[in-house]
């Protein structure tokens, strides 16, 4: 286990990396000891380091919960992060590429809570009763750390790697569609780029919900009504450059589109 003053330094450093855009060398290897447990507690010390600052949490992030994620990373094993409300887009939206290291962008859905949700024994079904309205989202990964050789506690400790979401198409009633057979097209400049479906997610989107409200349980968290949760993304990352028009279709659930200038 790091100790406390390491734990602060390494959460100082993120901070400012994300201010700086100047990535971080890989936490793994300079800390080879460095654990999972260790890496939350970055996180949670540079989410304190945000909400000092003004910073208002509105939801969490869950990644790494399909194989086509776990493909593209080489890591094996869900994460969690947490989303700040300042980090929270309509579609439509125009982002600055430069405020972003190396940003890529993933098709999700996003589930608003209306009740809170408890651990540790949370269900698929507690979920679904607990969760007002889905909605598609668009996530921008950004890197505070780098990026090459990064490890299950590089991510971690960088907050998941969320950068922005981006939130848009037809909120449902999480009864009103069949949640595992959500498809989308994602688009980039008018050329289809990635397809997925929802059920990719561990089966069903709403299970990666039940498994983040089990794992902050270990924490003493909950999921609490008002939060928006991203359940994890069903298509491989897509990088992005400067001047890029992302689209993405849900079919019935609608369009959801941003911008890079």
């Amino acid at each position: 286990m790091l100790d406390a003053a390491t734990v602060a330094a390494i959460a100082d450093e993120l901070v400012e990396a994300g201010r700086t855009r100047i990535p971080v060398p890989l936490l793994t290897a300079r800390h080879p000891g460095m654990t999972v447990d260790d890496a939350y507690r970055v996180q949670r010390l540079w989410r304190r380091r945000g909400e000092a600052s003004g910073r208002v949490v509105a939801g969490h992030k869950i990644g790494l919960t399909s194989k086509a994620m776990q493909r593209a990373t080489g890591i094996t094993e869900p994460d969690y992060g947490v989303i700040f409300r300042d980090a929270i887009l309509d579609s439509g939206a125009t982002l600055e590429w430069s405020r972003y290291t190396r940003p890529r962008v993933e098709v999700e859905l996003a589930f608003l809570l209306n009740n809170d949700i408890h651990g540790p024994d949370a269900t698929v079904f507690d979920v679904l009763r607990a969760t007002e309205y889905v909605t598609p989202a668009l996530e921008i990964l950004d890197s505070r750390i780098e990026m090459e050789g990064r490890t299950i506690v590089d991510t971690i400790s960088d907050n998941a790697a969320l950068g922005a979401v981006v939130v848009g198409g037809t909120p449902v009633k999480p009864d009103a569609v069949d949640l595992p057979w959500v498809a989308a097209v994602l688009h980039r400049n008018h050329t289809v780029e990635e397809t997925g479906v929802a059920a990719g997610v561990l089966g069903h989107p709403a299970n990666g919900v039940a498994w983040l409200a089990n794992k902050l349980a270990a924490h003493g968290e909950m999921l609490r009504a008002g939060e928006l949760i991203l359940a994890g993304s069903f298509t491989a990352p897509l990088w992005v450059n400067a001047g890029d028009t992302i689209y993405a279709d849900y079919r019935e659930l609608g369009t959801i589109t941003c911008h890079f200038e």
